[in-house]
């Protein structure tokens, strides 16, 4: 019997529709990192963000029956996270900030994960950023996300978030316009920090919360499901 570790991932998504104990658990523990990364800059709280992830695995869990292959496994999971997000967001109340015409990427500012070790200066930057993100209409945010912090190119922001590329691209123009006033005294003197290598090729951080795990069946709150 082959490892887990050389199944692609929609093979483990199948071996765990036919019945395989560990299969999910192996998709879990690839993609957790980076879910993880995208529900917290979304929602800005530890708590909400492990609660979100929580959601979306329990429902990816239950809806893997739905998956027909359309997209890759990690677009349908990083959907369903986006879903759960925004479900938790809309909740949140929302302040408003004035916008401005200046564009960039947000990455000049960000680090993509801040590990256990960081200077205590550069993770309070982390959390002044966090906090005017959530500033921000919870469908740009996600869109800046996607894009700006974790790299991911606007065609598969789009297919993510399930709307036309154009779209992504005028939500991040306007959330970079509002949020840029909030984030600027942050800059350091030479001009802002030091730019990261781009998305998905970043070293994880460490700083991921256990899960759960999806047979906490009972925490779903419908989490997205679009498969």
């Amino acid at each position: 019997m082959s490892s887990l570790d050389d199944r692609s991932d929609q093979d483990l998504l199948s071996l765990h529709v036919d019945g395989d104990p560990d299969a999910f658990g192996e998709i879990v523990r690839r993609h957790r990192d980076r879910l993880w990364a995208v529900a917290l800059r979304t929602l800005g709280d530890r708590e909400e963000a492990a609660d979100a992830v929580q959601d979306a695995l329990v429902s990816a869990y239950r809806a893997a029956d739905t998956f027909r292959g359309q997209s890759a496994v990690t677009t349908w999971l990083h959907r369903i996270t986006v879903n759960a997000c925004l479900d938790r967001a809309r909740k949140a109340t929302s302040r408003r900030t004035s916008p401005v015409a200046e564009t960039e990427r947000l990455e000049q500012l960000l680090e993509p994960e801040e590990s256990a070790a960081a200077p205590a200066e550069r993770k309070d930057l982390h959390r002044e950023l966090l906090g005017a993100l959530r500033t921000l209409p919870e469908e740009q945010r996600a869109a800046l996300v996607l894009v700006d912090m974790q790299g991911y190119p606007v065609a598969e922001a789009a297919e993510i978030l399930d709307i036309p590329t154009g779209t992504v691209k005028s939500r991040c123009a306007r959330g970079r316009a509002r949020l840029l006033p909030l984030v600027t005294h942050l800059r350091t003197d030479d001009g802002g920090s030091e730019p990261a290598s781009r998305g998905r090729n970043r070293a994880q951080g460490t700083s991921v919360p256990p899960t759960a795990g999806p047979k906490d069946k009972g925490a779903v709150k419908g989490g997205g499901g679009r498969a």
